[in-house]
């Protein structure tokens, strides 16, 4: 299921990108659209470098007060997902890395994948059954090597 979902994004995001550049380019003309796409890459590139200082503080705060840094590791896979979306041309690919980049927003998407991450894992749990260690004796084998060849 998720190969499907895979092969379809990866079918789906650039015909979707190339039927909004054509609609777009049709409203305002090819040359504001080939700017607007590179003044959004330009503001991306600021906003990323912004954010992922922030991230990476937050995290290095974390890590040296003990803390273990669950928020932040998302913060920081928010950041560079957002980040790659933003420099991919796109109109649509800049609207989902924007959303993952801008704080406000980002806390919307960490709350969904910490949701979504907590159900599969319940689901996985709840289909692998209780998890029992190996007791010391578990591990010993008892048995007799019998040769065929003779």
């Amino acid at each position: 299921m998720a190969r499907l979902a895979a092969f379809v994004a990866f079918l789906a995001v650039p015909l979707v990108e190339i039927y909004v550049l054509i609609q777009v380019g049709q409203v305002i003309g090819p040359w504001w659209t080939i700017l607007g796409l590179v003044a959004i890459s330009v503001l991306g590139a600021w906003l990323i470098r912004r954010e992922w200082r922030g991230t990476w503080g937050a995290l290095r705060t974390a890590l040296s007060t003990g803390r273990l840094p669950d928020r932040e590791l998302v913060d920081a896979g928010l950041v560079v997902i957002g980040g790659t979306l933003l420099l991919t041309p796109g109109f649509v690919t800049d609207l989902v890395g924007f959303f993952f980049l801008l704080p406000v927003t980002r806390s919307i998407a960490r709350r969904a994948l910490t949701s979504l991450v907590t159900r599969r894992v319940q689901v996985r749990a709840a289909r692998w059954g209780p998890v029992s260690r190996p007791r010391a004796d578990d591990r010993i084998i008892e048995g007799e090597v019998v040769d065929d060849d003779r």
